[in-house]
């Protein structure tokens, strides 16, 4: 008999987040018979097939006692097993597109991509191509045609970032890779920076927002902070403000967790949505006066900039391969370098309005 750790919370579909693999652990029982690991693990996962436990084996996603085993280790009484695991439901097949891709770094390991604003990550509900997975799939064909979505699955994605933010992912281009990211990930030893423009004055120039990201209650496609902890799945964001501009704020925001819209939920729990942020309330006027040139100049900074204002700008892990410390650091995409170069002319201005 196997005991999942949580395993309620963790099947659930309720919260999702921008780390696609998730982790079971396995407590074997006391009085359990020495048994062929992947038979043991085809016996106790949903769905699992004997081919695919033994390619996550051979990959590194699955760990006894904190180290990897081969596929004919046999189990014994009270050891831990661990199973990383993609959470994103298999949808449909991934069809090759050949979509330009602003490949920012690239090696026999690793991918990393510039994302532009627009571009959606990959296949879901209403999305079923056109995005940068088919992309990435139509490049990486070309490569080496082998390459298929069962010999690395949804090719490499192993984290996200929403359709509307701009910047740098990561994604693997072999399953030793993927193991090596979603371990990272999961752990939460990746370094990530983004830079986000803010309505208000934010009045600490750094600090930590600790609250818990899950489902709004009543309105089901949006997520809510929940600072008690009650719901939801832990959330840490730490900020620092770069610049101030009076009504708005350019602040750099670093994750410690990855959860769905985590920076958009925790910004506007501090009362500080993230400008122009259609679902959120930040594609509004916040902060400000009411005299209609005032009006004016924000409708011009939402058009010159018609997204919310946050671009993933740096991302660190250790090399798949190399197990050396990787760190890289994109430009502003052009609208958000924009928008923060009028909202800098807009201060320095209006003392004289």
């Amino acid at each position: 008999m196997a005991e999942f750790e949580d395993q309620d919370e963790q099947l659930s579909n309720e919260e999702t987040s921008d780390e696609l693999y998730e982790r079971f652990t396995i407590k074997v029982d006391k009085g359990q018979e020495p048994l062929r690991i992947d038979k043991f693990l085809v016996a106790r996962i949903e769905n699992a097939t004997r081919n695919k436990v033994q390619k996550s084996i051979d990959s590194g996603l699955v760990m006894v006692n904190n180290k990897q085993v081969s596929s004919n280790y046999k189990i014994k009484p009270t050891d831990e097993i661990i199973v990383y695991s993609n959470k994103e439901v298999q949808g449909e097949e991934i069809v090759p597109e050949n979509i330009p891709l602003n490949i920012f770094y690239e090696d026999d390991d690793i991918m990393i991509i510039n994302k532009p604003a627009g571009l959606v990550v990959h296949p879901g509900s209403g999305n079923y191509n056109g995005t940068l997975i088919n992309g990435v799939a139509y490049y990486l064909q070309q490569k080496n045609k082998d390459i298929t979505e069962e010999t690395l699955p949804r090719f490499g994605l192993v984290h996200r970032i929403d359709k509307n933010t701009s910047g740098l992912m990561v994604l693997a281009k072999t399953e030793i890779a993927v193991s090596s990211l979603a371990k990272q990930f999961f752990d939460h030893t990746v370094k990530r920076h983004y830079i986000a423009l803010v309505w208000g004055d934010v009045e600490q120039d750094e600090g930590t927002v600790i609250a818990h990201v899950g489902r709004h209650q009543r309105f089901r496609k949006l997520f809510d902070a929940y600072p008690e902890g009650d719901y939801g799945k832990d959330a840490i964001t730490h900020f620092k403000v770069l610049e101030r501009f009076g009504y708005v704020t350019l602040v750099q925001c670093s994750l410690e967790t990855g959860r769905t819209h985590q920076i958009r939920v925790h910004m506007q729990h501090l009362g500080h949505p993230l400008f122009n942020d259609d679902t959120y309330g930040g594609d509004r006027i916040v902060k400000g006066t009411v005299f209609t040139k005032y009006k004016q100049f924000v409708d011009n900074c939402f058009a010159l900039c018609p997204r919310h204002a946050l671009h993933a700008k740096t991302l660190g892990f250790k090399h798949p391969t190399s197990k050396e410390e990787v760190f890289f650091n994109s430009d502003l995409a052009d609208d958000m370098q924009a928008v923060i170069e009028k909202w800098r002319k807009y201060v320095r201005k209006e003392p004289n309005n």
